[in-house]
């Protein structure tokens, strides 16, 4: 083999993006990816993908670059506003209670195999979370009228109460919001460990353990971790039934899995499993990126003088005799 040609097979080889990602990826110790540090999933791709886009798994980067601009306009139009009918994008829903500046979900539609995806939802392929069983359906009406109680602080959703963060960014699956996106792993043999920004969740994910018996419920669930190949696949069970994610019941089984893929980016993907809620296994995928940090105190329920004036509202309402 002449040298050029020895030249030529080393390039090509090194071009390849499997030999190079894999050279790329930190690694324990132990010889497994390295998921420490801390990670943002911040995106503008919604959780299903909208009517407007619909057959449109991924867009090109122009298609992407237009929409990620009038998204920013929108949300730019409604910074300070305290009424209309789009203030919900805002975070305020109406109330006028976030400007543009307190949100950080990030300026871009998430991006995998190079691609800007429309949706996080990956299964079913339309983009769409399956539909809920008639089961689930009863449960979500009865929690829906839950919302109306207002006689005590117990009475109020979790989130309100600052018990876990809204919109399951704890998870699993852990889903990007409206802000506080950022999530810290340390991890052991062992052990891996998961500082959720948003509250002040921490998951425990005990590496190759085994789930208690089912009579043991836990607000985020169990996680149990094993390696396949240089995949993390995490299986949670055994959730209480007031951590419920779109609706699920305490019998919702999440299989997540970490891949690192490059030294600053994790591929994530869950799979939601919950035959009492929904009518089919259905997907979601999309990138943790690498941020500088750190993760800072999230002070939600210090001084919540939001519930005493939710439930003082109530109360002022209650002896507010009713117009004819």
């Amino acid at each position: 083999m002449t040298n050029k040609a020895l030249i030529f097979i080393t390039a090509l080889v090194l071009a390849t993006p499997g030999f190079s990602q894999k050279k790329a990826v930190p690694r324990t110790p132990d010889g497994h990816p390295d998921l420490q540090g801390i990670w943002t999933n911040a995106t503008i791709t919604p959780l299903e993908r909208p009517a407007a886009l619909a057959g449109k798994a991924t867009l090109s980067d122009a298609e992407a670059t237009a929409f990620e601009k009038q998204d920013q306009a929108v949300l730019n139009s409604q910074d300070g506003a305290s009424d209309g009918p789009l203030i919900a994008a805002a975070g305020s829903s109406g109330t006028g209670g976030y400007n543009v500046l307190f949100i950080d979900r990030g300026a871009q539609l998430a991006r995998v195999d190079g691609q800007k995806r429309t949706s996080l939802v990956v299964d079913p392929t339309d983009g769409k979370v399956p539909p809920v069983t008639q089961e689930a359906r009863k449960r979500l009406a009865a929690e829906m009228m839950s919302y109306g109680n207002f006689n005590g602080v117990k009475n109020r959703p979790i989130s309100e109460r600052c018990l876990l963060g809204f919109g399951s960014t704890s998870g699993p699956p852990m889903l990007p919001v409206l802000y506080n996106n950022n999530y810290q792993i340390v991890q052991t043999p062992d052990t891996v460990m998961i500082l959720v920004e948003m509250v002040h969740d921490v998951r425990i994910v005990r590496m190759n353990g085994t789930h208690p018996p089912a009579n043991v419920r836990l607000w985020l669930g169990d996680s149990v971790g094993k390696w396949e190949g240089d995949t993390l696949v995490v299986d949670t069970t055994n959730f209480t039934d007031n951590t419920s994610f779109h609706g699920s019941s305490e019998n919702l089984h999440v299989i997540e899995r970490f891949q690192r893929v490059s030294p600053t980016e994790i591929l994530y993907k869950a799979t939601i499993d919950d035959p009492a809620t929904f009518t089919k296994i259905w997907s979601v995928e999309y990138p943790f990126n690498s941020v500088k940090g750190p993760i800072y105190e999230y002070a939600c329920h210090e001084g919540n003088y939001a519930m005493t004036d939710i439930l003082g509202g109530a109360r002022k309402a209650e002896g507010t005799p009713k117009s004819k």
